[in-house]
């Protein structure tokens, strides 16, 4: 018998079953990740939020999840086919490795889990977005502790629960993505918003030009194009997506106003219940924008701003 298994043993049902419990794995980093990240952008840390990183991050899990559920759910259905076949291939020292293996990530999730929620309670610091990240990661190292129990001890190969749980999880997979449509935005509104985010970039640099050259010049460019620089190499950008330039108005001798054109109003981008200070985002209070043409009014004080005076050069004798 054991020869017989052996030969059995090839090289395909080794990819099979490495390949199924990596997938497995993504999977489920994937689902712990993207809900954690729906947890910070609903119940935002006042002292540590950056949408941008949160969006970013619900983009990478949800990239992992379409690949790697049905990935996984390929691999299993394979896998059940081989066994249905020949039902030894259920003991085969590598199935056998990976489902303890599995089942020992997955208790020591939950007690890593317990113990940081004791620790936290007893501290006084349970908040809503803790409870629900313990809550999160609890309930799904206990499903797959529960799963994985269950298909260690069962003997109907021919069960239909498999199946049914595989549908569930092809239903979870997509309504978690689609959710958070509601939560960080559509794929096309994402993509106004990075290009927002660059427009933003591009005004705080050319405002950063203009201030540097009003302390070396004394005085205002009359348009952007004097602000290019050949041995700096600084080069006025352009709106990202149309390839027009910003608008550039001088008001007087002190004040100017840099405009552009937005896709989404940064109001919209945040929910009302998140906080009005936003580490690690391009938006502060002086460039909130709505949607459209916005112009920013901006005052170089002199006395913040003191021009600088030109030294003479030194004269080299011989």
């Amino acid at each position: 018998m054991h020869d017989n298994q052996s030969l059995k043993s090839g090289p395909k049902d080794v990819f099979l079953q490495l390949f199924n419990i990596v997938t497995f794995y993504l999977t489920v980093i994937g689902f712990i990740t993207l809900y954690i990240q729906y947890i910070n952008a609903i119940f935002p840390d006042a002292l540590n939020y950056y949408f941008s990183g949160i969006a970013n991050t619900v983009r990478v899990a949800s990239s992992i999840l379409v690949i790697s559920v049905p990935a996984f759910l390929l691999s299993a259905w394979l896998l059940a086919k081989d066994t249905l076949a020949a039902p030894e291939k259920r003991e085969f020292k590598l199935h056998k490795w990976l489902l303890y293996f599995t089942l020992f990530v997955s208790a020591i999730t939950i007690i890593i889990d317990l113990i940081t929620f004791v620790y936290n309670f007893l501290s006084g610091e349970l908040t809503a977005r803790f409870f629900l990240k313990i809550l999160v990661v609890l309930l799904i190292a206990v499903a797959v502790f529960g799963y994985y129990m269950w298909e260690l001890k069962r003997t109907n190969l021919q069960s239909r629960w498999p199946r049914i749980l595989g549908i569930a999880l092809l239903a979870l997979m997509l309504v978690s993505i689609v959710g958070g449509f509601f939560i960080v935005g559509t794929p096309a509104k994402q993509r106004d918003l990075r290009f927002d985010e660059q427009r933003i970039g591009d005004l705080q640099m050319i405002q950063g030009q203009i201030v540097n050259n009003w302390m070396q010049k004394g005085k205002l460019p009359a348009k952007l194009e004097d602000l290019q620089d050949s041995i700096s190499g600084f080069s006025v950008p352009k709106d990202p997506q149309s390839a027009m330039s910003y608008e550039y108005m001088v008001v007087d001798k002190n004040n100017f106003q840099l405009c552009a054109t937005f896709k989404v109003a940064s109001s919209d981008i945040y929910h009302a219940t998140q906080p009005a200070v936003r580490f690690g985002d391009l938006y502060s209070d002086n460039w909130n924008h709505s949607a459209g043409l916005v112009c920013f009014d901006r005052k170089i004080d002199p006395e913040l701003y003191k021009p600088q005076t030109a030294k003479p050069l030194p004269v080299i004798t011989k």
